[in-house]
């Protein structure tokens, strides 16, 4: 495997992320003072300390399933179950540093080659009444891949690592068909020797995979300009207990739903996604990053919301709000913050809001006007420094997350988005539910993506860990942020987190009891006997 299990458990995400983890002293005083006093702990050394259970897979399933894929891609050692037993939330990291915790842990691992391996290892769980958890990278951060038996005796994890080919490029047509199991990455490296990009970088960019992408709905932070990415899918081919489906053949169809549809956003509860046909773009000539400070967060999202209605944003636009600037001013911590800070006061900028914008490929005129706009709204511009020091931190979250769940901080994100209109009020009751269930935690916010119609909201929490009950202290907030948005449907509960099992209480408030229906009996068609991802999605 190309993660040490110890990485992989405690989430870091390369070898090299113990290192870009590391608190310094001085940003760990500043932290205490804000959010309270802590109380480190040291991580558990899993392959030691964690109790795995016996493997339950039937011997005849197990025997079966290595003659799919060979014995040597059938794991049932603890240590290979351990690693794939679960995602990346606060939640997932924190019960594999308890060894109590009562993990769920699959009974094997089953790595197939290809998509036809992938379609036979299906007909063996369905003959032997076995669930299957697909496993892409293993980001899930709201329970996506947790290895849940549902009404199943055993589950195995269908780790599609060895699914990682680039099929074929069309030049003319501008698509590309990745197998699922690809790493973007890797996917963006392939691409490249060929001329083109996906130009599709969330912050779980350094593990997720393609099929992973496709079965959550991803959003990248350059969403603005290459969209999101079921905007790049054209076609997609899955593995289901029924047999293989195929879909997308042309650019545009009016032969009735498009039921590729199902498969984006299924979350492996409709299918194993093996292969996706996405669209992908020339490699941008050249790339600028600027910021701007913004003077409160109302008069920001009104500068995004112009943007985006005019069609000027740039590829990447991120709004920071108050908070969330003013911990990254805190934590430069040089002499150059108290300069900018007097500057912008003399600009009339009383509550900076960080504003980074990147712009890709040719973009001068777009970019001229927006200046315009931003300029006649009262935004500051910078320089490019902020945006480079955001670029090159972009993917510390994951790591620095490991560090401060050392130091004793409960830190865990959540986010949705809503209409312009209603962005104030969501905002505000996120805030709010999240106070009344933990004090006076560090609640910091971004708009990340932003459309004609909205913006998603992202929030970061940090609050000193309880040490009586770590677990419920989250799930307490979580309910009550989860109950704040989906209350008068003033918002999405996942804007691209995807559902998995903690959205999925409430996800007929916002589809309706009949949409529940609808999605039910999609499940029952193809995947008549529940294999499928249990506990996701569909309940």
């Amino acid at each position: 495997m190309t993660d040490s299990l110890d990485h992989r458990l405690r989430g870091a995400w390369t070898p090299e992320g113990a290192d870009a983890a590391h608190l310094t002293d001085r940003e760990l005083r500043w932290l205490s003072r804000r959010i309270g006093d802590l109380t480190p702990s040291d991580p558990v050394a899993p392959d030691s300390a964690i109790a795995v259970p016996p493997s339950g897979l039937p011997g005849e399933a197990r025997a079966r399933l290595a003659e799919v894929v060979g014995p040597r891609h059938v794991l049932d050692e603890p240590r290979d179950r351990l690693e794939r037993s679960g995602g990346l939330s606060y939640l997932d990291l924190l019960r594999r540093r308890n060894p109590a915790s009562g993990m769920p842990v699959p009974d094997a691992v089953v790595l197939p080659a290809d998509p036809d391996q992938v379609q036979r290892v299906l007909e063996v769980c369905v003959a032997h009444d076995v669930g299957v958890v697909p496993f892409g990278g293993g980001t899930s951060v709201v329970g996506g891949v947790t290895a849940l038996k549902g009404d199943k005796d055993s589950v195995v994890v269908l780790d599609l690592e060895r699914l990682n080919r680039l099929v074929s490029v069309d030049p003319v047509s501008h698509i590309a068909v990745l197998q699922a199991g690809v790493r973007a990455p890797d996917a963006e490296r392939m691409l490249s020797a060929h001329g083109f990009t996906l130009g599709h970088v969330p912050q779980s960019y350094e593990r997720a995979t393609i099929g992973g992408f496709a079965a959550t709905r991803s959003a990248g932070q350059a969403s603005s300009g290459y969209g999101r990415f079921e905007d790049m899918v054209s076609g997609v081919r899955l593995a289901t207990p029924r047999g293989e489906w195929r879909l997308g053949v042309a650019p545009a169809s009016a032969a009735g739903p498009d039921l590729r549809h199902l498969a984006i956003g299924s979350e492996g509860a409709l299918g194993v996604i093996t292969e996706v046909a996405v669209r992908v773009r020339p490699v941008p000539e050249t790339e600028h990053y600027e910021a701007f400070a913004v003077d409160g967060w109302e008069r920001g999202c009104g500068l995004v919301r112009q943007l985006a209605q005019r069609g000027l944003l740039a590829d990447i636009t991120r709004l920071s709000d108050v908070d969330e600037t003013r911990v990254s001013l805190h934590l430069a911590g040089s002499w150059k913050t108290g300069v900018l800070r007097r500057y912008l006061g003399v600009r009339g900028v009383g509550e900076p809001c960080l504003l980074v914008l990147g712009w890709h490929g040719e973009s001068a005129k777009r970019r001229k006007d927006a200046m315009r706009l931003l300029r006649s709204g009262g935004a500051v511009w910078l320089s490019p420094a902020p945006a480079h020091a955001w670029l090159r931190g972009r993917f510390g979250g994951p790591r620095q997350r490991d560090a401060l769940l050392d130091a004793g901080v409960c830190v865990e994100t959540l986010e949705t988005a809503t209409h312009w209109s209603k962005i104030g009020t969501l905002y505000d009751r996120v805030r709010t539910a999240l106070r009344g269930e933990l004090g006076d935690p560090l609640i910091m916010c971004h708009v990340s993506h932003a459309y004609e119609t909205g913006a998603s909201l992202y929030f970061t929490v940090l609050t000193p860990r309880s040490t009586r009950d770590p677990v419920g202290q989250w799930q307490r907030a979580k309910t009550a942020a989860c109950e704040a948005i989906s209350d008068d449907r003033v918002g999405t509960i996942s804007h691209h987190h995807a559902v998995g099992v903690d959205h999925a209480p409430y996800l007929e408030a916002e589809i309706g009891q009949l949409g529940g229906e609808v999605l039910a009996a999609a499940k029952r068609a193809v995947d008549p006997t529940g294999i499928l991802n249990p506990g996701k999605l569909i309940r």
